[in-house]
């Protein structure tokens, strides 16, 4: 059979293919909808629809564009400091010290901008600075095989009490507005956290969802002995991890130096309890591979929600506190009893 006829065989089974039909595209649509509404998103999406609507009739400045604008600016530093904990999580993992981190890298940079430094050159720094903190974490866990939840909160006294004495626990002010640009500025009428906290939740999607890092993290999650048979080098997958969470901590501390138009020495206290019930509310499982970046910016959202909607109706603050505990323990029991079921069916 010569080359000709070979082709024109090619050809012809090529044009026999027969395009999908109309039934089988709804078919596929019914198939992708019922794995949505399936998943872990589709209650808390439904659950900030319902907070936002109850909201909106207790209080006529909720859904206003400035107040609306507000509460996404109020979650930029958790949003971008949550996308690095959700890849931690993800790995079944904890980073109890991105509060301290933040503090340190901002505090650092903020001294040595306000010693002469490039205000962009001191944006870098933070973000060096709070991305070695994580892969010091990283390090301990895989090399030194240490738990992560004991380092990391080692690590968070550590880098707050690096943050007090390098500051003597002073706030720094007056600093340079090219290097408060990021949290303090606005591009056509919209604040930069805005944009900031939107391109590194997208970038943080594409990395988790669309590349080979992304699933390997998702494998090492699931079964970590199971990913290692495959030939996926876990200890490298998870020293990646907490290196990503460092990178998101600097960039939150520099937004958060911006906003605040000053670095101090107890900034971000707390800020890992927040991070950690928006990942585990936006339906990421601390049991490991399970979870998403969709996910988790409706966690943010949904928190960032209840905290405005309470302050507008002048609640305490330490209302607040209590209701992003509660909400870590609704989110860890449904997510403990989701999967006992599952085990359950399984066996």
């Amino acid at each position: 059979m010569n080359d000709t006829e070979t082709g024109a065989r090619k050809t012809s089974v090529v044009q026999r293919t027969p395009e999908p039909s109309t039934a089988t595209l709804i078919i596929a649509k019914q198939t992708r909808w019922r794995r949505f509404a399936r998943s872990q998103i589709l209650p808390i999406l439904i659950a900030l629809i319902v907070a936002c609507v109850v909201m909106s009739f207790l209080s006529d400045h909720f859904l206003t564009p400035a107040n609306i604008t507000n509460i996404i600016v109020q979650s930029a530093v958790v949003g971008i400091a949550a996308v690095g904990g959700t890849f931690v999580i993800v790995t079944a993992g904890i980073d109890l010290s991105v509060g301290s981190n933040v503090a340190l890298s901002g505090m650092t940079a903020a001294l040595l901008v306000k010693g002469g430094m490039n205000p962009l050159l001191g944006i870098l720094v933070a973000i060096m600075i709070a991305t070695l903190i994580g892969m010091f974490n990283g390090a301990s866990a895989t090399v030194l095989k240490l738990a992560p939840f004991i380092v990391t909160l080692a690590v968070q006294g550590m880098a707050r009490g690096l943050t007090l004495q390098i500051s003597q626990g002073q706030s720094v002010y007056a600093l340079p507005d090219a290097f408060n640009w990021l949290g303090g500025s606005a591009i056509f009428g919209i604040p930069v956290p805005v944009y900031a906290v939107v391109i590194v939740f997208i970038v943080g999607h594409l990395l988790l969802a669309n590349t080979t890092f992304g699933h390997k993290v998702y494998a090492v999650g699931g079964n970590r002995e199971a990913a290692r048979l495959a030939g996926i080098r876990d200890q490298r997958i998870l020293f990646a991890v907490y290196a990503v969470a460092g990178a998101c901590a600097g960039i939150a501390a520099v937004i958060l130096v911006g906003r605040l138009g000053s670095a101090t020495p107890t900034a971000a206290t707390g800020l890992e309890l927040q991070v950690i019930a928006a990942v585990v509310v936006g339906g990421t499982s601390l049991f490991g591979g399970k979870g998403s970046m969709i996910g988790t910016a409706v966690g943010v959202l949904l928190i960032g929600v209840i905290n405005n909607g309470l302050t507008l109706l002048n609640v305490s603050p330490f209302w607040i506190q209590f209701m992003q505990g509660a909400l870590i323990f609704l989110a860890v029991l449904l997510d403990a009893v989701n999967t006992r079921r599952l085990t359950r069916i399984t066996k």
